[in-house]
């Protein structure tokens, strides 16, 4: 497996371009709408995106050393109930991913990074390869259950494929 500084970016290029039709086609239902339980794994829309951000947050603080999140993955999907904050919070954090992937080079992709994780409640050492793969792939899941959910409340939807992000 390798991890590249291009694939990096190309990653967080993709995190930011999903988000810029996402949040604004889910801006566009309303709260009650947003927050209706529609049976994923964290209930709603909002409750999805907010899991995602958190997740972001999370992650970020364990490889840019910057701010961590509040809260847990239990409270995860609760912790952006403001739409008007969560949509701001999402657009740093998109910043946020972009300018760490355009930051890295190709020893920043290689070894191994250790975090002390709370769900396990121990410290874990994996190699920043699969954990940079696994943040990405994260955000790519609950996405798609975003998009199921706003495609089942008829709201206009867009290609999720990263082949056609260069053309968009």
């Amino acid at each position: 497996m390798a991890v590249s500084p291009d694939w990096l970016r190309m990653m967080a290029r993709y995190n930011s371009w999903q988000n810029g039709w996402m949040v604004p086609a889910a801006d566009g239902l309303s709260d009650d709408a947003r927050s209706l339980d529609r049976g994923a794994f964290f209930g709603s829309i909002a409750g999805t995106l907010s899991h995602i951000l958190w997740a972001d947050q999370m992650w970020m603080g364990r490889f840019d050393g910057g701010p961590s999140p509040k809260g847990n993955g239990a409270t995860s999907a609760t912790l952006f109930s403001d739409w008007a904050q969560f949509k701001a919070e999402r657009h740093t954090m998109d910043a946020r991913i972009e300018g760490w992937a355009n930051g890295m080079d190709a020893a920043q992709c290689a070894g191994d990074i250790t975090w002390y994780s709370g769900l396990m409640q121990a410290d874990v050492v994996r190699p920043k390869e699969m954990v940079f793969t696994h943040f990405f792939n994260h955000q790519t899941h609950h996405r798609g259950q975003v998009h199921a959910m706003l495609t089942a409340t008829g709201v206009a939807t867009t290609d999720t494929d990263l082949f056609y992000m260069e053309q968009m």
